[in-house]
C-alpha cells in the first residue's frame, strides 16, 4: 500500500495590505506537500492510486494540457509508487519545462488533437482496450475519488477558523473541504473562487459531489479573464505578495483566490478580525506558462 506522509502544515501570513484591513491570514500549505505531487493534485490522485493498487494496476492513463500540473503530479507519483504512467496531452506536440520533467519521470506522452481529447474514454479505449494492467484517470484527477482525498484538507487541521477559501478550477477540491466540514460539524463558511469566466456553472458539478445540499459560496467575479488568463494587475500582486513573504502564488489559481480575499476584505466583507485560510492548492509550475509576463 501507498506510505507516505503528505499531510502539510497550517501557516500564518502576514502581508500588509491584509492586516490593514484587519483580518488574520493562514495558508493550508499544500504546496509544500511534495515538490512535484504538490497541492491538491496529491489529494485528487491518492485514493486513485489505492484503488488501482486493490484492483492490481499498473498503468495509470491520464489527461491534461501542456503546462498541466496534474501531469507532472502522476508522473513522480508514478515513479514513486512503482507505476508506468501514460498522458494524452491536448493539443500539437510540443517541449516544454513541465513536459520535459514528466518524461525525465518516465511518463510517456501522446499529443493529440483539441477535438479527439474531448472524448477521452474513447481515447482510453483506442489505446489500451487490450492493456489489462491501464487504469483511466480523468484529467486533473476528477471526480469522486478525488473529492474524497480532498475531505483530508479539513481532517488535518489543527485549528479552528472562521471562513476558508479555495480556489475552484472543477470544483472537486472544494466538494470535499464542504464535505468534511460538515462532517466534523465546522461553524466555518466555506467560499471557491471560480479560476473559470462565468463561472456559476460550476455550481452544479459541485453540487453533484456533494453529500446531500450543503451552504457555500462561490465568488465568480476574480477570473481575470478566464482559464490560465492574466491581467496585469495580478501579475503585480503576485510579484508583490511573493517578495513580501516568500511564498508563491500561481497566476491561475492561487492568486486570483488571494486576492479575492484582499478586495472583500478591503470592502469589509469580513468581520474584524476574522482567523481566514486559504488553501494554497499548489499548481506552482503554472508559472512557467506564464514566465514571459513577469
Amino acid at each position: 500500500m501507498l506510505s507516505f506522509d503528505f499531510s502539510s502544515p497550517e501557516e500564518q501570513v502576514f502581508y500588509r495590505p491584509l492586516g490593514d484591513c484587519g483580518i488574520n491570514i493562514f495558508f493550508k500549505r499544500d504546496d509544500v506537500i511534495h515538490p512535484f505531487i504538490s497541492g491538491n493534485k496529491w489529494r485528487k490522485l491518492k485514493h486513485h492510486l489505492i484503488n488501482a493498487q486493490q484492483k492490481a494496476k499498473a498503468h495509470i492513463v491520464t489527461f491534461g494540457g501542456a503546462y498541466s500540473n496534474h501531469l507532472l503530479a502522476t508522473a513522480a507519483a508514478g515513479a514513486k509508487f512503482n507505476f508506468k504512467t501514460t498522458a494524452f496531452v491536448r493539443g500539437e506536440n510540443v517541449t516544454n519545462e513541465v513536459l520535459s520533467i514528466c518524461k525525465v519521470f518516465g511518463m510517456q506522452l501522446i499529443f493529440v488533437d483539441r477535438e479527439s481529447y474531448k472524448n477521452k474514454s474513447e481515447l482510453f479505449r483506442h489505446y489500451f482496450a487490450n492493456d489489462t494492467l491501464a487504469y483511466f484517470v480523468d484529467e486533473g484527477g476528477l471526480g469522486a475519488y478525488a473529492e474524497l482525498g480532498c475531505r483530508e484538507i479539513i481532517s488535518e487541521l489543527k485549528n479552528h477558523y472562521d471562513y476558508i477559501f479555495c480556489s475552484v478550477g472543477t470544483g472537486t477540491t472544494l466538494a470535499g473541504i464542504i464535505n468534511a466540514s460538515n462532517q466534523q460539524q465546522l461553524n466555518t463558511q466555506i467560499h471557491g473562487v471560480s479560476a473559470l469566466k462565468n463561472g456559476n456553472f460550476l455550481k452544479s458539478d459541485i453540487n453533484k459531489l456533494l453529500t446531500q445540499p450543503l451552504k457555500y459560496t462561490l465568488h465568480t467575479e476574480y477570473d481575470f479573464g478566464g482559464y490560465a488568463k492574466t491581467k496585469p494587475e495580478l501579475i503585480y500582486f503576485i510579484k508583490d505578495f511573493s517578495s513580501a513573504t516568500g511564498i508563491l502564488i500561481d497566476p491561475v489559481y492561487t492568486a486570483k483566490t488571494l486576492y479575492a480575499i484582499l478586495d472583500l476584505a478591503s470592502k469589509n466583507y469580513f468581520t474584524t478580525g476574522a482567523n481566514i485560510l486559504m488553501v494554497h492548492t499548489g499548481g506552482l509550475f503554472g508559472l512557467l506558462g506564464m514566465k514571459q509576463k513577469f
